[in-house]
């Protein structure tokens, strides 16, 4: 796990600028860095190093390959890595003594000037995020992992410097950097909590999307992937195939994206391509790809363990994780004396019956409000998710023990957990088969009558207008459709109407209703709120973070189950609580989950938060600021204060103040 930057077409002195990006992101990278600059070019690659697996020179970077063509700065793991250096040795590219090192690095660099870029990323299973140089060509690639678990930030300075980095905050570094926030994200800011891809908080700065590459010609000539539509045939196809290139390049324009891999293609071919077997059959195959997976992601040269929260998912990879080792596997568990928001003594109770060297840690109010000074620094953009805050102070006490842990991510967006999917469907078989322009006409008379004021006929009319159940899963995300009023503070202020890249990503897709919803969330919310929080908490004390479930082969059979054997009126993850069956007793899993949370709606009403939330909040500030609606906010806290009313969106602003003031 590390940090990885580049500068391109920069006049001054690139190196001191890039040790200043380096220094930024030395949290997740401490243990070294490196720079490198062509002495021909404009180009600056930099790298800070948590050293994983080869701890020694040999894995550092920047690295060239053996030929001195190729650059590369990377950052994550190839798991299959042994599986890509056998290809290599026997296809005779390379001998099995060339290499210098025994890191994952040289390995993939190798393989990129062996046999392409795109052949090697399709057979690698990993998580990553690539700048890689070519002194030949003079082109510039960026790639990035299949599902977004390491984060890659690319843009334009004043139109004319390039640059890349792990961290968004890197580009404050650069002395040229004074790009505009952009207003035209903040309304699906505010509605969601974070920032979807391809957009960031500035101008010119995007996200690069999952299983994507870019690649850029020398000029490195400004381009706007948004208002040029580069990035429109990403988001109207469904198939991944290098034979479209062709659909992708664009010569005149000097760079170009191609789709190596792709969520909604493998979705779309797992529903109509479905499991045939047995529901128990479907577990026992869950089970085996798990133990592949997690058998791969446990080789590291540095201490490895697992977060166990008493849920579903991290038990699930805990059970497996104990059942391949010989060791004790170690578990980290943190628990609140909060009533209601503990879940440490189930955790306990389950490492007990697994075996594990279990660790655990109960954090007080005060542990926890002494991270909100941190969050803005931390995720260098705007982000809401409160659960950041639990998930930091877990990431802090696992690090005193371990270097890399795995966790249970993405178990409820791959086998349908979460409870609102079954209110999505509901709602769904009740308004779908009205056509839409009737329920968009009744939806939109209603809001505009005196019957919106009464709260749940506004939240209604609201839901009657979606078109589809993911669009549907979007509003209820936010039903008082707070994020444009929140955003509005001038009306005169121009926001994009369709914002087709995050929220309207998906076509209308023939495939089960839970699916499609599982669909949106895995490629927005899973990469975009739950990926960004474990990258960057566990990044901030240089911990590495390592998900089992987005194994490839796992990901692409999750999506061939039927709904049968995902959930039913009363339970979901039904196949994967079928494998934890085998482990831990049903009786002990079978209760509600309480959740990773934190009490933040009790906490800002108390006299330490709540001061630091009214400076914030400051009336005369968000005027002078220019980007907020004062009085939107003002009712949204006054709300909260008089009449319990808590909305998600409070957090929202506050943690945008917090960010913008610095």
């Amino acid at each position: 796990m590390c940090g990885i930057a580049g500068l391109l077409n920069f006049k001054g002195d690139s190196r001191k600028v890039m040790a200043a990006m380096n220094e930024h992101m030395k949290d997740r990278g401490p243990d070294s860095n490196g720079i490198w600059s062509d002495n021909d070019f404009p180009v600056t690659l930099g790298h800070q190093r948590l050293a994983i697996r080869d701890l020694t020179p040999g894995g550092a970077q920047p690295m060239l390959s053996h030929s001195e063509r190729f650059v590369m700065v990377y950052n994550g793991e190839i798991y299959n890595i042994e599986e890509l250096l056998d290809k290599l040795v026997k296809e005779n590219f390379v001998k099995a003594s060339d290499f210098r090192g025994t890191s994952d690095t040289e390995v993939l660099l190798e393989g990129i000037e062996s046999i392409g870029l795109y052949e090697t990323l399709s057979m690698c299973k990993g998580m990553f995020a690539i700048g890689l140089y070519d002194r030949k060509e003079k082109t510039l690639t960026l790639a990035r992992d299949r599902v977004g678990e390491k984060p890659l930030y690319y843009g334009f300075i004043n139109k004319d410097i390039f640059a890349f980095a792990s961290d968004i905050g890197c580009f404050r570094e650069i002395p040229e950097f004074n790009n505009d926030i952009n207003r035209e994200v903040l309304p699906t800011y505010f509605s969601h909590g974070y920032i979807p891809a391809p957009y960031s908080i500035y101008r010119d700065i995007y996200k690069l999307e999952p299983g994507t590459i870019l690649t850029i010609r020398a000029p490195f000539e400004y381009f706007n992937p948004i208002a040029n539509g580069d990035l429109d045939w990403y988001y109207s196809q469904d198939k991944a195939s290098k034979d479209n290139t062709s659909d992708l390049i664009s010569s005149e324009k000097g760079h170009f994206y191609t789709v190596y891999w792709s969520m909604k293609e493998k979705a779309y071919y797992g529903q109509t391509h479905l499991f045939k077997g047995s529901f128990e059959e479907a577990a026992d195959e869950l089970e085996k790809l798990m133990k592949s997976a997690i058998k791969g992601q446990m080789i590291s040269d540095v201490p490895l363990g697992a977060f166990l929260s008493a849920g579903i998912d991290s038990s699930s990879i805990v059970s497996v994780m104990q059942s391949i080792s010989s060791n004790k596997v170690k578990t980290f568990t943190i628990g609140m004396n909060e009533e209601g928001y503990n879940e440490a003594t189930i955790a306990k109770e389950i490492a007990h019956i697994l075996g594990t060297d279990h660790t655990e840690m109960y954090i007080t109010d005060a542990d926890a409000k002494a991270v909100i000074p941190k969050l803005s620094n931390m995720f260098g953009e705007p982000f809401a998710d409160s659960s950041q805050i639990p998930t930091y102070l877990v990431s802090k006490m696992t690090r005193e023990h371990v270097t890399v842990s795995l966790s249970g991510d993405a178990g409820d967006e791959l086998f349908c957990g979460y409870t609102s999917y079954r209110s999505i469907e509901r709602i769904w078989n009740k308004m779908g088969n009205i056509p839409y322009p009737l329920r968009k006409a009744v939806g939109k008379a209603v809001s505009a009558s005196p019957l919106s004021k009464k709260e749940i006929i506004n939240i209604k009319s609201h839901l009657l207008q979606a078109k589809s159940p993911s669009n549907l899963h979007m509003i209820e995300q936010d039903p008082w459709m707070l994020g444009l009023g929140i955003a509005s503070p001038d009306e005169k202020i121009s926001y994009g109407k369709d914002f087709k890249y995050a929220v309207n990503a998906l076509k209308n897709a023939d495939i089960e209703t839970n699916h499609e919803v599982m669909l949106m969330d895995m490629t927005m919310y899973h990469p975009d709120d739950i990926l960004t929080k474990v990258d960057r908490t566990s990044m901030a004390v240089s911990l590495e973070s390592r998900v089992p479930f987005l194994d490839r082969d796992i990901v692409e059979f999750a999506w061939t189950l039927p709904i049968s054997y995902l959930r039913d009126e009363n339970v979901g993850k039904k196949v994967l609580r079928n494998v934890l069956y085998k482990y831990v007793p049903q009786s002990l899993m079978d209760r509600p989950k309480k959740g990773f949370s934190i009490p933040i709606d009790t906490w800002l009403k108390e006299s330490e938060l709540k001061g630091w939330a009214e400076d914030l909040l400051d009336k005369n500030k968000i005027r002078q600021e220019g980007f907020l609606n004062a009085d939107v906010v003002e009712s949204l806290w006054k709300g909260l204060l008089s009449g319990n009313e808590w909305k998600p969106q409070i957090w929202y602003i506050l943690m945008f103040e917090q960010w913008l003031r610095g």
